[in-house]
């Protein structure tokens, strides 16, 4: 089996999250420079704005990136044509299964990874011919599952024979060397970028993230199989009163509409779903993309070099 590095042509083995509204071309850019793998998120973006971000990375970089497609979205379709159109080599998949795209993809010599949060889907991942899975424990910032990276990533090493990263959790070295440690080829990252100086997020979200500690961070939407990870506010806070008391759902929608537009391109970190994972309170900094990654993967190789387990 190659390394996620050889299959991708990608000098470290660690993902950017495709984040929503945050992923553009300027976080993927920056992390398909410093040797990893930036990744575009297309979702709520038309066909000509994925189009217009894909040749705005590369101008950037001539580095491997991906566009990752959100398989919810009505305009799936289009956008698929438009990475076949623009010669993109790599995609990353969420929240469905990409099995319909993949025979057109495959005979563009597209590789396709799928984010997966259970050991079901990936096997079914892997009948379908994908080539590498990422499985995210509910660790993670955005749209989530029900197991912890922990539990979930080693029961999906031992249920597959194609390359697995892991996401969820990973906030500095000590936990991407337990990503490792769990039988990972890599990791995906997502909360730990929201905090690079090329991340296209208001200055109020990196400062709430900065300021975060270790419980400032809330899922909703369980009761309608949809939780998503995000940072306390008043808002959330109310949304799960009200998720709680059985609230219509009208009335939770009402609450939540733009909601992540507000923290997004607005820095409003009240009435705004300001995404992130639950290592949001290890964030004290903000670092270039290639800092970021550089540190990650340094303290990662000191701390498996220092380990010694003894019984």
């Amino acid at each position: 089996m190659p390394t996620i590095c050889e299959l991708l042509g990608i000098e470290y083995p660690i993902f950017q999250g495709a984040m929503a509204r945050i992923a553009t071309h300027k976080i993927a850019g920056a992390v398909s420079e410093a040797g990893g793998l930036g990744i575009l998120g297309s979702g709520g973006w038309s066909a000509d704005q994925l189009r217009e971000e894909i040749r705005l990375t590369r101008e950037i970089t001539k580095k491997p990136f991906a566009v990752n497609l959100m398989l919810q979205m009505p305009n799936c379709d289009e956008l698929a044509q438009v990475i076949l159109d623009e010669k993109v080599k790599i995609v990353t998949t969420g929240a469905g299964s990409p099995k319909k795209y993949i025979p057109a993809f495959k005979e563009a010599g597209v590789k396709v990874i799928p984010v997966i949060a259970s050991v079901r889907h990936a096997i079914k991942m892997q009948a379908a011919g994908v080539d590498a899975v990422v499985a995210e424990g509910q660790e993670a910032g955005g749209h989530i599952g029900q197991t912890s990276t922990m539990s979930l990533l080693p029961q999906i090493v031992d249920a597959v024979d194609i390359p697995v990263l892991g996401a969820g959790g990973v906030g500095d070295g000590r936990s991407l060397a337990a990503i490792y440690a769990l039988g990972a080829q890599g990791v995906q990252v997502g909360t730990l970028f929201l905090s690079a100086e090329e991340c296209p997020i208001p200055d109020s979200y990196k400062e709430r993230l900065i300021n975060a500690i270790d419980t400032d961070t809330i899922v909703t939407g369980r009761k309608a199989k949809d939780p998503v990870r995000s940072l306390k506010n008043p808002m959330l806070l109310k949304f799960a009163e009200l998720e709680e008391a059985n609230a219509p759902h009208e009335e939770l929608e009402k609450l939540t509409l733009g909601s992540l537009s507000r923290a997004v391109y607005d820095g409003d970190m009240e009435t705004g779903s300001a995404m992130a994972g639950e290592i949001a309170g290890m964030i004290k900094n903000i670092r270039p993309a290639k800092q970021i990654i550089e540190e990650l993967f340094n303290e990662a190789e000191k701390k498996a070099a220092s380990l010694k387990i003894s019984y």
